[in-house]
């Protein structure tokens, strides 16, 4: 295009194009088209993380809605919704930490560690106080391991462990890694229910602290009312009712990316990101071990990168070209530009009894 700074092909900030497949729908991943948004809703008791994507669908006019985020039907707050191209970017939403706020009532475990499961045996914890609450909840902090429950989606021996469940099966899993950044515990004048807030990394499971938190007090407890009030720096105060999501309230994917690092690229270094290519690090200008939110000079998202050894960045997801226009699904694994049909990109999705399978 006329104006348009291109790249020359000897200049060492910039590699050559990559070669990039075509989707199977016959678009390749360059094709102009709106790079989309995002809205951030409450999400209300009694529905899964899918139908609110569903009711999304419907009233944006669009298929390609995911989510970041999996929420348990039983519990409310901060669900992030992408809308079009920018579903591409939901799995560094899904990475950001999440803080929740729920009960613990102690004094009983139930089948699905939350308060919807059946009760399988009860304790006598009436004498126990609040401050050993809280020297409990300590001892669950930091790097710590959880043995994802059978109602979740998690797969073992090529089956989802809630369908087994549903079977009457019980199988060994193996435990997981997560980080507890915070867990606190307050009094709710309740007798054996306690208050928690709870900030957690990606993936951890809230009823599984709930579940751990009764057996480290000698006895047990299980999960109830719980309410993520945010995912990074997204806040439930500016989550939308899910009745008030339309087009107009679609924010602009520069703002779902708002908590990664991020660099302004030159005009040439927007083209050759805009087309696949890798660039030096220092001409754009980055640190740290990213991903990276590099906007042009009209502060509109361009691409996340990634590092490519010590010297050079790659964009993983292109959102524009260099004329401004969408870009089309170019990620790094040459995925096309299928519809998401529920979970964002790092989900693993809702269990078929509305369970979730990762985060609460």
């Amino acid at each position: 295009m006329p104006g348009t700074m291109t790249p020359e092909a000897g200049d060492p900030a910039v590699a050559p194009a990559r070669t990039v497949k075509r989707t199977g729908r016959g678009r390749a991943p360059g094709a102009m088209e709106d790079p989309g948004g995002f809205v951030v809703v409450d999400k209300q008791a009694g529905l899964t993380s899918h139908d609110v994507v569903a009711r999304c669908r419907r009233l944006l006019g669009t298929r390609k809605v995911g989510h970041a985020g999996t929420l348990d039907p039983d519990a409310t707050g901060v669900l992030i919704v992408g809308v079009g191209r920018a579903t591409r970017l939901l799995r560094f939403a899904s990475a950001l930490p999440k803080v929740y706020v729920g009960d613990v009532v102690l004094g009983s475990t139930t089948t699905t560690l939350d308060a919807s499961g059946e009760v399988t045996a009860r304790f006598d914890m009436g004498d126990v106080v609040l401050e050993a609450v809280r020297e409990a909840a300590r001892s669950l902090t930091g790097r710590i391991q959880q043995v994802p429950p059978m109602v979740s989606a998690v797969k073992v021996g090529g089956r989802r462990l809630h369908e087994l469940a549903r079977e009457g099966l019980e199988v060994e899993r193996a435990p997981r890694g997560v980080e507890v950044f915070r867990f606190e515990a307050f009094e709710t004048g309740e007798p054996q229910c306690f208050r928690v807030l709870v900030e957690c990394s990606s993936g951890t499971y809230v009823r599984v602290l709930a579940a751990d938190l009764g057996a480290r007090l000698g006895g047990g407890a299980h999960l109830r009312v719980l309410r993520r009030i945010s995912i990074g720096s997204f806040r439930d105060a500016e989550a939308l009712a899910l009745e008030d999501v339309a087009p107009e309230r679609v924010r602009p994917p520069e703002e779902l990316v708002r908590d990664l690092p991020g660099a302004v690229a030159s005009d040439e270094l927007t083209t050759a990101l805009g087309h696949g290519r890798t660039v030096e690090r220092h001409a754009l200008g980055v640190v740290g071990d990213g991903p990276w939110a590099v906007l042009d000079k009209g502060g509109r998202l361009v691409a996340i990168c990634e590092p490519v050894g010590r010297e050079r960045v790659k964009p993983v997801v292109v959102v524009r070209t260099s004329d401004g226009t969408g870009a089309g699904a170019s990620d790094s694994t040459g995925a096309g530009a299928s519809d998401s049909t529920g979970p964002g990109p790092g989900d693993s999705g809702d269990s078929g009894d509305g369970r979730p399978a990762g985060d609460e």
